[in-house]
């Protein structure tokens, strides 16, 4: 019986997985409001399941928000190690990162409440990912791909201002992204 405990930890946290996956994307395709019985249906659990590893909708919203900061932040390293250039898995970076904050819908009003658990989340999103765009910058400068001394939340808020847009028809934040990167590189 000693191997149940620990494949109920496997099996939550596989669930727990699921749900943040299930939860993201019915918040892009619904919002925060999306109704948690299509959250369960999306992950293959039964609503249940959802409660007990997140009993309010603040603790899911804040729980898919942690989870994707934690995506990005760990996606400026490994794509530092893999990409061909500096300036490349930057460039790779930044559209995810443009993903990442277009597929907000609702989260932004969300966080605005006067709930306890988003008022962190700023602060959080800060220390997590201003330092690995910071990384990738100096990389990409001391590589002679970009002009130095780009800071990096400089960059991440008018990255924030280009997705503004988003939802307009025609629009491309990456696009227009991808427009100030390379108006970063050395000429």
């Amino acid at each position: 019986m000693e191997g149940s405990p620990r494949r109920r930890r496997s099996d939550s946290r596989r669930n727990e997985e699921a749900l943040l996956e299930a939860a993201a994307a019915a918040f892009v395709s619904a919002g925060v409001d999306a109704p948690v019985r299509d959250i369960a249906a999306r992950a293959g659990v039964g609503v249940a399941t959802i409660y007990r590893h997140f009993p309010t909708r603040a603790d899911l919203v804040v729980a898919v928000y942690r989870h994707q900061v934690e995506a990005c932040a760990a996606a400026g390293p490994e794509l530092l190690a893999s990409s061909p250039s500096p300036y490349a898995a930057l460039s790779a970076w930044t559209g995810m990162f443009v993903d990442f904050l277009v597929t907000k819908h609702g989260l932004a009003e969300a966080m605005r409440s006067d709930d306890a658990g988003f008022q962190s989340l700023h602060g959080y999103f800060l220390d997590r990912l201003v330092p690995v765009c910071a990384e990738l910058l100096e990389a990409a400068a001391a590589a002679g791909e970009i002009e130095p001394g780009m800071e990096a939340l400089l960059l991440m808020h008018g990255i924030g201002n280009l997705c503004i847009g988003a939802d307009s028809p025609g629009y491309d934040a990456r696009r227009m992204v991808a427009l100030v990167l390379a108006g970063l590189r050395v000429r």
